[in-house]
This record gives C-alpha cells, structure tokens and sequence, in this order.
C-alpha cells in the first residue's frame, strides 16, 4: 500500500471544562475507548480507580485527592495539573510524561514508572515506596521531604532537584552528576555516593557521621570545609 493510500489516524476525543463523576467517565469511555484529551476538566475526590485510561491527555485538569488506585496510565500526558494528594498507588505508569504539575504530598507506593518522566514538578512531601523505576526521571523538580528510599539513580545527570529533607536511605547515587539541586538536611542512612559529582549541590545540615558517605566522591572546596567543619576544625 502506498503511505500516501493508508488511513488517517482518528482524531482525540476532547472534554473541556467539565466536572466529571466516576459514572460520567466510565460511560465516556464506552463511547470513545480511546484518544481523550482532558482540558481543564475537575477530578477532585473522584473515584477513579482500576479504570484504563491509557494513552489518555490530562492538560490543566485537577485531581485533588483523586484515588487512581491501580488504574491503567501508560503513556499518559499531564499538562499542568493539580494533583495534591492523589493516591496512584500501583497504578502503571509506564512511559507517563508529567510536565508542570502540582503532586505534592501524592502516594505512588507500588506503581509501575518504568520510562516516566517528571519535567518541572512539585512533588514536595511525595510517597514513592516500593515502584518499579527502571528509567524514571526527574528534572528542575521539587522533592523536598519526599520518601524514595531505595530508588536508584546510577550514572544519571540530575538537574536541579530539590531533595531537601527527603529520605534517602538506601538510594543509589553512583557516578551521579548533580547539576544544581540541593540534599540539604536529606536523610542518607546506607546511601551510596561512589563515584559521583557533587560539586553543584547544596549540601548544607549534613551532618559528620554522614560525611564518610562521600568517600569517592567529587566535592569543591566549599563543601568539604562544611563537612570538616563538623568536626570543630576551623579552614581559612
């Protein structure tokens, strides 16, 4: 068949501006299965759990305490939406792109975020126990008192992330490059920084039995005198 001869790709659905229960969407997506775009439609408190809605566009859409429960998200797009304190407890995720969104204090305890990616996010007070991250990323981004023990972030760059006060026990820091962010007063029990380049991250409130964790790793000369001052050494 000649490219120019193939079928042209049906059009996305849009739903602008309206308020949406959980009746009213499971009756949407009867109707149009697949290729919704939501423009500033309301989300809040809704049940929406366990519903596929994979591929869907959320742009400027609230989703204040929302539960999407192990709902179906891969490859879904949000655009400026506010989602404080959704619960997307082992929904997947896969490949879901969030740009400019307000996450603060949501739980993703379980989900599936392979491939995901967070651009410019707040996520301060975020839950993100036990997910399946392999090729997650996060940018210019707040995760300021967030939970992500034990995620691995090896040979990544990470640009302006904002780990203040998060815990980050167990995480895996190797060969990282830190462009700007800060892990100021971050928990950092067993953490591990081998091999990685600190040079442009806040490291302030570190404590001295946190120092030893940077053995290995690339500090300017400002930051090791912070760290040798909790030692009571003065370095002019």
């Amino acid at each position: 068949m000649n490219p120019t001869d193939a079928p042209p790709q049906a059009s996305k659905h849009h739903i602008s501006g309206q308020t949406l229960s959980r009746a009213a969407l499971e009756e949407l997506l009867t109707q149009n299965p697949r290729a919704v775009v939501f423009d500033g439609c309301n989300f809040d408190s809704a049940d929406l759990s366990r519903l596929e809605l994979s591929g869907f566009e959320f742009r400027s859409c609230s989703l204040v305490e929302a539960s999407l429960y192990a709902a179906g998200l891969s490859q879904t797009q949000w655009l400026g939406c506010r989602a404080r304190q959704a619960d997307f407890e082992a929904a997947n995720l896969s490949d879901a792109r969030f740009q400019h969104c307000d996450l603060n204090n949501s739980q993703w305890r379980r989900a599936r975020l392979s491939s995901a990616s967070f651009m410019a996010c707040k996520l301060t007070g975020a839950s993100f126990q036990e997910v399946a991250h392999l090729g997650l990323s996060f940018e210019d981004s707040l995760l300021v008192g967030a939970d992500l023990r034990k995620m691995s972030f090896r040979k990544l760059h990470l640009r302006q992330l904002d780990f203040s006060e998060a815990d980050l026990s167990g995480c895996d820091f190797r060969d990282v490059v830190f462009e700007g962010g800060s892990l100021r007063h971050a928990q950092l029990k067993l953490t591990r920084f081998d091999g990685a380049d600190l040079r442009e991250a806040k490291l302030d409130g570190l404590k001295l039995i946190d120092a030893k964790l940077f053995r290995g790793a690339t500090l300017s000369h400002r930051q090791a005198a912070q760290l040798i001052a909790e030692l009571g050494i003065i370095v002019a």
